[in-house]
């Protein structure tokens, strides 16, 4: 076996267009998606290590759209501040960076276009496991040719090994345990054998508000002053959970006045910082280990839980995605009367009769950030106040997606699947109004759990 062949049998690596790579290629490509960081990236490692192989440099090509279909100018601000960053590590390792801005909602014609203008011997992408890759095989046709290849660095076990959708934690969790010893150790950030020489200097990303301007998306959301996008300020974020967050993590995490969590969400959403590197933290950090179990727990069993649900089941953004006996319940509660009714309009302004639920919802417009346990309650809310289970769903999505820093990510989709819909949940009985045997969350048991007027006076507008 040779080096190429050794590299392509690390089981991140998924070799998509079956195809050696290009004798007469100029450079390494890294077509950067998912994984917007120059630190700790298994996709970005591996076209380093392939371009030193074949003595040449990388360069890495992001694509930004000038329309966003759901994104607006919270995301945009927060991920441009990370892909500033980003390139600014680049350039110090050596590695090229393009950037250019698409039209259409796709970024494939820009990036096909590139590779004819570089001549790359070898392609490599971080996978997306809200879309899949089935753009691949289309894209190698339209690019210059060269081998394509796809890297997972969004998650510790790469997702394509677990072969199916998994059901429950119960189900997948022995599947990671069984593999998180293979993938869950240093990723590192090799040297650059050959650096980048571009022909033509590329284009300064400073000052943002320029590049922001020019782009053609809903202004209506402003950016989040608590969070600032990119890896430093995500690493700094970690420092802070490790250094006081993470221990009492297992008893605290559940409540929202306390703001105990690690906050990485948003960053791990747009790739800022990778999941290998929180969970060698927290698995290293002087804490007590129920706190150090619990938190990896989340990071790595539910959020690579989410991830599976996304890739295998293509109908995650609507109720279709649940279970057929969450279906036939909420189908059989569908005509129950509700006590209240608020439209979209409505929810989206917190205009409700509930201070809790409020309160969930101004932290989320206001903050970008709605604290886990509260999403949970959140939702299952918009479903016992709305006209239908379905329309729940489409609701709980779009004010999710539009408001939420990590919004768009496997993370939330499966947890408004999980309230709305049971998902990776199992029956409660007995069956109950409107929520059949999908578990129910009151408002008087939801507020004994911790000191909800505390939180309600923080948040409520």
């Amino acid at each position: 076996m040779d080096a190429l062949e050794r590299i392509l049998s690390d089981e991140r690596v998924t070799d998509r267009a079956a195809r050696s790579h290009e004798p007469g290629g100029r450079c390494v490509i890294y077509r950067m998606r998912r994984a917007q960081r120059a630190h700790d990236n298994p996709a970005l490692e591996t076209a380093i290590a392939v371009a030193n192989l074949l003595r040449l440099p990388v360069v890495v090509f992001f694509g930004l759209l000038r329309r966003g279909r759901a994104a607006n100018l919270r995301h945009y601000a927060f991920m441009l501040e990370g892909i500033t960053d980003t390139a600014a590590r680049l350039e110090r390792r050596g590695v090229g960076f393009v950037l250019r801005t698409c039209e259409g909602g796709y970024s494939g014609p820009e990036f096909a276009a590139f590779t004819r203008e570089v001549r790359p011997a070898v392609v490599i992408a971080d996978e997306n496991a809200l879309r899949g890759d089935r753009r691949w095989n289309r894209e190698a046709r339209e690019c210059a040719p060269a081998a394509l290849w796809s890297v997972d660095a969004d998650v510790i076990v790469p997702g394509h090994l677990l072969g199916k959708e998994h059901f429950a934690a119960r189900t997948i969790r022995p599947k990671i345990h069984d593999r998180i010893d293979e993938f869950l150790h240093p990723i590192g950030n090799r040297v650059v054998g050959v650096k980048w020489n571009p022909r033509r200097p590329p284009a300064s990303l400073d000052p943002l508000e320029n590049l922001l301007a020019t782009l053609r998306i809903d202004r209506s959301v402003a950016a989040a002053p608590a969070f600032r996008g990119g890896t430093a300020a995500a690493l700094a974020a970690l420092k802070r959970f490790i250094g006081g967050g993470l221990h009492g993590y297992a008893e605290r995490r559940n409540h929202p006045e306390l703001d105990a969590t690690s906050r990485l969400s948003p960053y791990l959403h747009f790739g800022h910082i990778g999941p290998h590197t929180i969970a060698l933290a927290a698995r290293d950090a002087s804490v007590p280990a129920r706190d150090r179990d619990a938190f990896l727990e989340q990071l790595i069993v539910r959020r690579e839980l989410a991830a599976n649900f996304t890739r295998f089941n293509p109908r995650y953004k609507s109720l279709a995605s649940a279970e057929p006996w969450a279906l036939r319940s909420l189908a059989s509660h569908r005509a129950d009367p509700r006590a209240y009714y608020y439209t979209v309009r409505e929810l989206e302004n917190a205009a409700t009769h509930d201070h809790l639920w409020n309160a969930a919802q101004c932290q989320m417009v206001s903050s970008g950030w709605m604290h886990g346990y509260m999403r949970m309650y959140w939702a299952k809310k918009i479903l016992e106040w709305s006209e239908s289970p379905e329309a729940a769903y489409e609701i709980a999505v779009a004010l999710n997606d539009r408001y939420e820093l990590d919004g768009r990510d496997p993370n939330g989709y499966a947890g408004i699947a999980w309230a709305i819909a049971g998902k990776h949940d199992r029956a409660w009985g007995p069956e109950r109004p409107i929520y059949g045997l999908v578990r129910y969350m009151s408002n008087a048991s939801t507020s004994r759990k911790f000191r909800s007027r505390e939180y309600i006076e923080q948040w409520e507008k």
